[in-house]
């Protein structure tokens, strides 16, 4: 475990599109930056329609991201979901979503409707995980 906190950026990881790292550990934990449904070979691709393809993508970033670390799902503990257009998007969100999980492995979670999201995503979502 780590006494002080490490910052990560990884060059296989979609590219932030703000001044954040991908992720932060300390003593184990793990703060996965929320991810946007970018195109991480691609900053300047248009962003997947609807919020299936969206979801998809960035749960694919969020993996990316934990196996740099070398970690999997199996180590999130809890995420937070953004959607943009709650109300119609929420199942379908949902249905992606869970597909990334173990049914008896499904992290602890928050969802929350926002008025927007970075280069108008229709998601956006951030993990903790811990070694383990």
């Amino acid at each position: 475990m780590t006494k002080e906190p490490v910052f990560y950026r990884f060059p296989a990881a979609a590219t932030p599109v703000a001044p954040f790292s991908h992720a932060v550990e300390w003593d184990g934990w793990i703060q996965l930056t929320g991810q946007m449904p970018t195109d991480p070979n691609d900053d300047a691709a248009p962003l997947a329609d609807g919020v299936e393809a969206q979801t998809r993508q960035v749960m694919d970033n969020l993996t990316i991201v934990l196996r740099e670390l070398h970690l999997g799902l199996r180590h999130v503990l809890s995420c937070r979901v953004y959607l943009t257009e709650f109300k119609r998007d929420y199942a379908l969100m949902n249905r992606i979503y869970e597909s990334y999980f173990k049914a008896d492995r499904l992290p602890a979670r928050t969802c929350i409707g926002v008025t927007g999201l970075a280069r108008d995503a229709l998601v956006e979502i951030d993990m903790v995980a811990r070694r383990f």
